[in-house]
């Protein structure tokens, strides 16, 4: 393949101290996962910023989590058209293969995604409207999202406001899978929607019956 190169050198080094130390303290775990399989027990829906670490914020050891990320961590509506479709795909292999027992949708603070719908929204990014924007095709997910939020005077409230709508939103996305919707009415399977502050640290869990977060 012509168009790739070797790995960055610091990523190299990195790789052999981690062989060399977690993975060579922890080799009977790392057979045992590969041998036994992956069986998580939850599914974590959360957006690609770097600076978003789930593991990290849960302390999750490796093959706790069955992680998907994506942009503003938005879930689609249930489309079964026969197209392409990578965060549907995530969510019925964990749910129908996998058997996890709850999905956790996590949103963030200051989110790049968020903004950029905010902006295409009201009218201040019109090349996200571009039907060749994938970035803006993907936020069309949260445009009613906006439509709840867009009344906010102050423009920092009504981004994070936003915020928390992407996680409200793709809790309500996700009941509109069949297979999800079953297996949370045979209880099976619950949802659960946060919220974190990156400067801060706060984790913030939303409330179903209100859709308001409170602090974990």
């Amino acid at each position: 393949m012509k168009n790739a190169t070797p790995l960055p050198g610091y990523l190299v080094q990195r790789y052999h101290g981690w062989k060399a130390t977690t993975f060579a303290e922890n080799k009977a775990w790392y057979n045992r996962l590969a041998t036994e399989g992956q069986h998580p027990r939850a599914m974590i829906i959360s957006c690609c910023d770097s600076r978003v670490h789930v593991t990290a914020i849960f302390g999750a050891d490796q093959g706790e989590f069955f992680i998907h990320r994506n942009i503003a961590n938005l879930v689609p509506t249930y489309k079964p058209d026969g197209l392409q479709h990578g965060t549907s795909a995530a969510i019925e292999y964990a749910v129908t293969a996998l058997k996890v027992a709850h999905i956790i949708v996590v949103g963030h603070s200051q989110c790049g995604g968020v903004k950029g719908c905010h902006e295409m929204c009201s009218g201040q990014a019109p090349e996200l409207d571009e039907t060749t924007s994938f970035v803006g095709r993907w936020m069309d997910i949260l445009r009613p999202g906006y439509e709840r939020v867009k009344h906010i005077e102050n423009p920092d409230e009504r981004i994070a406001a936003l915020e928390k709508e992407a996680v409200v939103m793709s809790l309500e996305n996700l009941m509109t899978f069949p297979f999800v919707s079953e297996a949370v009415e045979a209880d099976q399977l619950t949802l659960h929607g946060l919220w974190t502050d990156i400067g801060t640290g706060t984790l913030m869990a939303v409330e179903s019956a209100s859709n308001t977060f409170d602090v974990v």
